[in-house]
């Protein structure tokens, strides 16, 4: 296993992060996984064997459950480990039980480490902007959570570029922590974040966590003939959208190589990304511990430089301005 700081903590992390989504299957998430305690201890135990050091969760994956099955899974273990979780969705019946507020912030972490059971998070994460919460109302309360020794570093998800450097330069008013890491979607048939998001993540030297690394399954030899079995996760649960005839010429070139390789679409897919220099980790969510053990063989799979050009090619963004514009500027 590969090790990568997280932006500019100095906190090494691995490359590939174990994502708990499939723990627990309730709610809305059992779409996404209904894995047991015993499957979750295994898998969790499969990826600390592997060198993987780095989990994420979040409070509302599957009703919380995902963070108790987490927790339970790493046991005495956690102290070697690097743990996210997120605050915002909807954690309770109670008016107050959602969001980014300083209530239910400080609320919200204390109920994560008790079902984690731990007593500190390393990566405590917003799962997304709360419009109805002044953001510097929001970095008071990370403030607080930090202080108070219940959280090491903090980061967000799903922001745009423009919400991140207005979060970032509150924080720098206040001498408040600054969000470390961004959580976001990126696959190679989803390169929308590198227009805007991924030069402010460079610029500011913060780390980037990617989510939905194969488009929620789209990007897997079950998909490589336009449409996949009925029992496949994009057959119930279509997200996230993606422009499917683009993500199918991406498919047809990385099965030619996979097939050169002797590997997965999947494999070829997560080891794409790890080819990004912005990249940090890549979040997989396993269901059996046969994609666990194909996900992480991805950290072996080295491109050459014809292959990242041919992906490059079929997967690139199509020009959009100002992006076409500034580029005539690049030089002097």
């Amino acid at each position: 296993m590969n090790y990568r700081s997280l932006g500019r903590t100095g906190l090494m992390v691995s490359e590939l992060c174990l994502g708990a989504m499939t723990f627990g299957g309730k709610g809305m998430f059992a779409v996404v996984g209904k894995l047991t305690q015993s499957e979750a201890d295994k898998l969790v135990a499969k990826a600390l064997d592997a060198g993987v050091n780095f989990f994420d969760t979040a409070d509302v994956y599957s009703e919380g459950d995902s963070e108790i099955f987490l927790g339970k899974a790493l046991g005495a273990r956690r102290k070697d480990i690097v743990l996210a979780t997120k605050v915002r969705g909807k954690a309770g019946p109670g008016p107050n039980e959602v969001g980014l507020s300083r209530k239910h912030v400080v609320e919200a972490i204390d109920a994560s480490l008790g079902r984690l059971g731990t007593d500190y998070i390393d990566l405590y994460q917003i799962h997304g902007i709360d419009p109805a919460v002044p953001i510097d109302e929001t970095l008071r309360a990370l403030d607080l959570v930090v202080s108070a020794g219940k959280v090491r570093y903090i980061g967000c998800s799903n922001l745009a570029a423009w919400q991140i450097m207005k979060a970032l330069g509150i924080s720098e008013r206040h001498g408040w922590p600054r969000f470390d890491s961004l959580q976001a979607y990126y696959s190679i048939a989803g390169r929308d974040l590198e227009r805007d998001i991924v030069p402010m993540l460079a610029d500011q030297n913060m780390g980037l966590m990617v989510w939905s690394p194969l488009a929620g399954g789209f990007l897997t030899d079950k998909f490589a003939s336009g449409t996949g079995p009925e029992d496949a996760r994009r057959a119930k649960f279509d997200f996230p959208p993606i422009d499917k005839e683009r993500a199918l010429k991406c498919i047809a070139v990385m099965k030619e190589i996979s097939g050169a390789r002797g590997a997965t679409v999947a494999r070829v897919a997560l080891a794409w990304l790890l080819h990004q220099k912005v990249v940090t980790s890549v979040i997989i969510g396993a269901k059996t511990e046969q994609q666990l053990d194909d996900n992480l063989k991805s950290i072996d799979l080295k491109f050459s430089s014809d292959e990242l050009k041919r992906l490059d090619e079929v997967s690139t963004l199509p020009p959009e301005y100002p992006g076409w514009m500034l580029q005539r500027f690049n030089t002097r």
